[in-house]
């Protein structure tokens, strides 16, 4: 009888690499609840607080609209809504998740595209919100807005979460480092008509600890790299399997700024 052979560092990586994978590839990812990422990854918060701020502001509303709101999960934690409450969404699975969270709390969640015109009449809500929108469409936005009504937001700044896109996508190009910049948001508000009153911008540490948390991060929010699939990028998510277990965690930046603005009155 031959004595069997322990198995190899490498296959017991490869195993742990595998099975890492399959879990990711397979949890949900609708709504915008990170908890499964709880132990496997942590990423920094802004100073400022959104969601608080946002509560804040949403007990003093008498009609108040949140512009993509995702699962509802942020727009559920104020404590005190207004009177009028109202969230609009895009994507079927959250749309779904938005209502069952947010009906109970009297708002009605609204399904649509994320792109104008906004379903509401002129002067519809003396608060708009909106917690890292895809695109920010100000026009829109002082259209809706009552005279002297406010636009709060916390935005996805410029060349965020870089450092994890260009390991998957290579370098990219000076004018996709630009984007989003928060002096960008202040012109397109001061040209629909709206004072600035608040912008503020920091860039934030993320730490991803094993490669489960990459993939399922990357099958969560879509738009890092467009396509993303298990398959597509098998080679890349080896090697940085390989670097996690030899380096430590991969670290990546976020990039923020909460901007608020009013329509004069």
């Amino acid at each position: 009888m031959t004595e069997r052979a322990a198995p190899s560092s490498t296959d017991t990586s490869g195993a742990r690499f595998d099975a890492l994978v399959a879990e990711a590839a397979t949890v949900r990812v609708d709504g915008w609840d990170f908890s499964w990422l709880d132990g496997r990854a942590t990423e920094q918060r802004p100073s400022w607080g959104y969601a608080r701020a946002m509560a804040d502001r949403m007990a003093g509303a008498r009609a108040a609209l949140d512009i993509q709101t995702g699962g509802g999960e942020v727009l559920a934690s104020a404590p005190v809504l207004p009177p009028l409450i109202v969230a609009t969404e895009s994507w079927p699975p959250n749309i779904a998740r938005a209502t069952a969270l947010l009906h109970p709390r009297g708002a009605v969640v609204v399904a649509g595209p994320d792109e104008p015109p906004l379903p509401f009449g002129d002067h519809a809500f003396d608060l708009v919100v909106s917690r890292h929108p895809v695109t920010t469409w100000w026009a829109e936005i002082a259209r809706v807005l009552t005279p002297g009504g406010t636009y709060f937001s916390q935005e996805v700044g410029p060349a965020s979460v870089f450092e994890l896109i260009e390991y998957f996508l290579g370098p990219q190009p000076a004018e996709a480092r630009a984007a989003r910049d928060p002096e960008r948001a202040r012109a397109g508000a001061e040209a629909a008509g709206l004072d600035v009153v608040d912008l503020r911008a920091e860039r934030l540490s993320i730490e991803f600890f094993d490669i489960g948390a990459v993939v399922y991060f990357l099958r969560k929010v879509i738009w890092m790299v467009p396509g993303f699939t298990v398959e597509a990028y098998l080679p890349q998510l080896r090697s940085l399997q390989r670097k996690i277990e030899s380096d430590g965690p991969f670290v990546a930046y976020s990039s923020r700024f909460l901007i608020e603005a009013r329509k004069p009155r």
